[in-house]
């Protein structure tokens, strides 16, 4: 639920222009069944680009209002003609997991650069980044490698896009005396989308995660979502 609007802007906005869409997901993976809200924005801008998204998670299981709370903003610096641009990055956020007890979720920050491919009618757009990753007090020295794309099919009324994160995080998983210990984290969220019309969006997504939100192994989570471009 997030990333995708960064290349989807690229063939939809002038650089006096932006992106911005607002998403709403029920969540049916294993042990989920809540919604998730996202509010995306792009803007370029003559220096670059800035983009954020927040996720809003809504488990009445664990309070009444907001389970979770998860920004990424990121703000990409290019004064050249190129598909290269340097990138900078901040990742941060909160939960609760019973009522009146809350978490906080690793600040990161994350330098690097990113190389942007499209066809020329922009119906096709990959973005690959890499990128240095600090997860405070747990990751001084990490990485990350992110893939990013759309595609557009018959005439635009249908987006299949996504993106897919690898990085270097240590976890552990269990008690004691058996603690499990992970390295690396795999997240994918590839979304399909029919556009009813300009504004309006039916679709869904699937979130495959290896490691991820204290789940060791593999796991799959699909959504049904609608979305309002503004």
């Amino acid at each position: 639920m997030k990333k995708v609007v960064v290349i989807l802007a690229l063939s939809l906005f002038t650089l006096n222009n932006f992106a911005q869409n607002l998403q709403v997901h029920y969540d049916m993976g294993e042990d989920r069944g809540y919604v998730t809200t996202t509010l995306e924005m792009f803007k370029p801008d003559q220096w670059g680009s800035t983009f954020f998204f927040v996720d809003f998670d809504y488990n009445t299981d664990v309070g009444e209002s907001v389970s979770l709370a998860y920004m990424e903003i990121a703000r990409g610096i290019k004064f050249w003609d190129s598909p290269f641009e340097i990138h900078v990055e901040y990742n941060g956020g909160f939960g609760q997991y019973a009522p009146g007890r809350s978490y906080s979720i690793n600040d990161a920050w994350l330098l690097g650069g990113n190389y942007t491919w499209n066809s020329p009618d922009f119906n096709r757009i990959f973005t690959l980044q890499a990128m240095y990753k600090n997860i405070r007090d747990k990751e001084d020295a990490s990485f990350q490698i992110t893939g990013v794309w759309t595609m557009h099919f018959n005439n635009k009324k249908f987006t299949f896009s996504g993106f897919a994160d690898f990085w270097k995080e240590e976890n552990f998983f269990g008690a004691e005396p058996n603690i499990e210990t992970t390295d690396f984290v795999f997240l994918t969220e590839p979304q399909i989308w029919y556009n009813a019309n300009e504004h309006l969006s039916l679709g869904s997504e699937i979130e495959i995660a290896s490691n991820f939100a204290g789940h060791k192994g593999f796991k799959v989570c699909p959504t049904v979502a609608v979305k309002w471009n503004f």
